[in-house]
């Protein structure tokens, strides 16, 4: 950013006009080109990331089926033994559990029934 900042000052020191007398105002795109290139790298490196996370999480919970293990966000090691619309069944040791969708974080293991 440094490197950005000092090149866009030595431009306009040494823009024609700029010396004594002139004065050559500094064009719009060299203005506001470091907040355009501080919005592109925020967009590359924060939000952009967390919206594939957020896909692959939503097809993760589509693809959840009868006999998945999974990891829900209470640390509950379990076995799918339904699937609702918005809930499933679970069950870990002697425990059935029915929890919503949204709590599971990862599959484990993947059934092999169809």
């Amino acid at each position: 950013m440094f490197i950005i900042a000092h090149s866009l000052l030595f431009a306009q020191a040494t823009a024609p006009g700029s010396g004594p007398g002139g004065s050559a105002q500094p064009s719009m795109l060299m203005t506001y080109a470091p907040m355009i290139l501080l919005f592109v790298m925020m967009y590359f490196m924060l939000i952009r990331p967390q919206q594939q996370k957020a896909k692959s999480q939503r097809e993760m919970l589509k693809t959840l089926k009868r006999g998945d293990r999974v990891l829900t966000s209470g640390g509950i090691l379990a076995t799918i033994v339904s699937v609702s619309e918005q809930s499933i069944t679970i069950r870990s040791a002697d425990t059935k559990l029915e929890v919503q969708k949204s709590a599971v974080t990862e599959v484990l293991e993947r059934s092999s029934e169809a």
